[in-house]
């Protein structure tokens, strides 16, 4: 296993998977806050909504943009790592299907695809999570769907801080950036939801 795991941290820094891997965690992440944020923000401009469907939807979009993530990630990136295994083999004139960059090109579609599919889903979840607490009648001292909408937005600020911080960018005006990428989404929702 210790043999496995050097070879993929070898093959991360060859191939710059570490950015790839980190690239497609902020991406999705991001997909599943900003998901969540107008799914909520919809259902709280709408009169009377069943607290049930809200996290019936919610947990139904998470789900499908987990496994969106997941296969999207997975036909691209193995894709890619079979195109750049057979080139070196050309370069190389050798079979390399056995060797240890071969081995490791075959997992790391599996190691991305898992990042790329994980981050909207764990995202969503802890989103929508005080809307389940108050469907299974915990107490929650605010609207649920506010807390929710909240957390959504918290979680995007994070998202444009770790963009900041991977990009040497002020950390404050990175999470604002993407804040207001937020803020924007929820207006438009708001001003062309029919309750006006």
């Amino acid at each position: 296993m210790d043999v496995m795991f050097d070879k993929l941290s070898l093959l991360f820094k060859i191939s710059n998977a570490n950015g790839i891997a980190r690239r497609y965690f902020i991406v999705n992440g991001f997909d599943g806050a900003l998901t969540m944020l107008g799914l909520i923000m919809g259902f709280y401009v709408s009169e009377q909504v069943n607290l049930s469907v809200v996290v019936s939807a919610c947990l139904g979009a998470a789900i499908a943009l987990g496994m969106s993530g997941l296969t999207s990630a997975y036909i691209s990136e193995a894709a890619e790592k079979k195109k750049e295994l057979r080139e070196l083999e050309e370069a190389m004139v050798k079979d390399l299907a056995d060797s240890a960059y071969g081995q490791a090109t075959r997992l790391l579609p599996f190691i991305i695809a898992l990042i790329n599919g994980l981050a909207p889903l764990i995202i969503s979840l802890i989103i929508i999570l005080p809307l389940w607490a108050t469907s299974l009648a915990l107490l929650v001292p605010f609207s649920p769907l506010e807390i929710a909408l909240l957390l959504a937005l918290v979680n995007i600020f994070v998202l444009g801080v770790f963009l900041g911080r991977i990009s040497n960018t002020f950390w404050l005006w990175a999470g604002l950036r993407t804040l207001l990428v937020a803020a924007a989404t929820a207006g438009l929702i708001y001003l062309l939801s029919p309750h006006l």
